[in-house]
């Protein structure tokens, strides 16, 4: 075995609340965990403006403050955390290996992935600019829908996903605009009746996002085109929603870790953070794709630091036994 192998207890995969939850009790359990904190550190938090829903802050908190006071709580107990992603691993054997930017070989007797999920855009230039400006544009209207009360809205998708957060948004704003670039929906019948029928929504069908509108600043309208007619139009609109979908962040693993058809990771035991792989946990979005919310996100952290310490403890004991039996 090179040198350069680095041995840990505890390797944490990702550096949202997830992570960070997960690097704050592993830290207080004594598991020495080292975090690698990915191509994004902090998370999907990082790009949302404010948060408003996270127990704690009564006045709110910014998403990118929200994760340095996270990062430094995790660091107060002990935390090793480190820039870098990891880009390969291996969960063949009795050992898991990682590796960090394809050079530095890691071997951890535990393993909790938290590489979370990355919401999908339609990558206009304009909807690009006004999410980096937080001046209106979103992909989840759970977090920001709040932030829009009896204002109108327009909201990008078709499949159930979409349906549930137009009705959401539906019972905080004026009027919700839905376009739906084909000539149906994907979503369910039930679905799809529960915004037909809500009488603030107005569903555009072959309706494609040209553009989205703003001062500069934040969102004023999105310019639309009907697919069949030609026919270019603006709709007034203080928020833009895309909600086509996600993808988690959890490529790598897939060769050696049970996923679903979209990439999530399936828990092996329901109701903990456990994977296929003895040792190796997930939690946070990479798992999750109903909630997808940071509380949830953490509490997940927690349960997965949890199932590492028990895990270990296990095996200690077990070598133990061993041991005194040998001798």
């Amino acid at each position: 075995m090179s040198d350069t192998i680095e041995k840990v207890k505890c390797l944490i995969i990702g550096s949202g609340p997830a992570g960070y939850t997960a690097a704050i009790y592993a830290s207080r359990a004594n598991m020495e965990p080292v975090l690698y904190q990915g191509e994004q550190p902090g998370g999907q938090l990082t790009t949302t403006n404010d948060v408003e829903n996270f127990p704690g802050y009564p006045d709110g908190i910014t998403g990118p403050e929200m994760m340095i006071q996270l990062q430094k709580q995790a660091e107060r107990f002990g935390t090793d955390v480190r820039n870098g992603w990891i880009t390969k691993v291996d969960f063949s054997g009795d050992v898991h290996k990682v590796w960090v930017n394809d050079e530095k070989e890691i071997h951890a007797s535990t393993i909790i992935i938290s590489t979370g999920a990355s919401a999908k855009y339609l990558g206009l230039p304009s909807e690009q600019k006004y999410l980096q400006l937080g001046g209106g544009v979103s992909a989840c209207a759970v977090c920001d829908g709040f932030f829009y009360r009896n204002q109108e809205v327009v909201i990008v998708g078709a499949g159930d996903s979409a349906c549930e957060e137009a009705h959401y948004l539906s019972n905080l704003c004026k009027k919700v605009t839905m376009l739906v670039r084909r000539d149906e929906f994907r979503a369910s019948k039930i679905m799809e009746a529960r915004v037909r029928n809500t009488e603030n929504i107005e569903i555009l069908l072959n309706t494609e996002t040209v553009e989205v509108l703003g001062d500069g600043q934040v969102v004023t309208g999105v310019r639309a085109k009907n697919k069949v007619s030609g026919e270019v139009f603006d709709i007034p609109a203080t928020g833009f929603f895309v909600a086509i979908g996600h993808k988690p962040n959890t490529d790598i693993f897939k060769e050696y870790l049970d996923l679903d058809e979209t990439g999530y990771i399936i828990n092996a035991v329901p109701g903990t953070s456990k994977t296929n792989v003895e040792g190796v946990f997930v939690s946070g979005d990479a798992a999750d794709h109903v909630y997808r919310q940071a509380v949830t996100a953490a509490g997940t952290g927690c349960m997965a630091a949890l199932d590492a310490e028990r895990y270990l403890a296990a095996k200690e004991a077990d070598f133990e036994i061993s041991t005194s039996t040998y001798n």
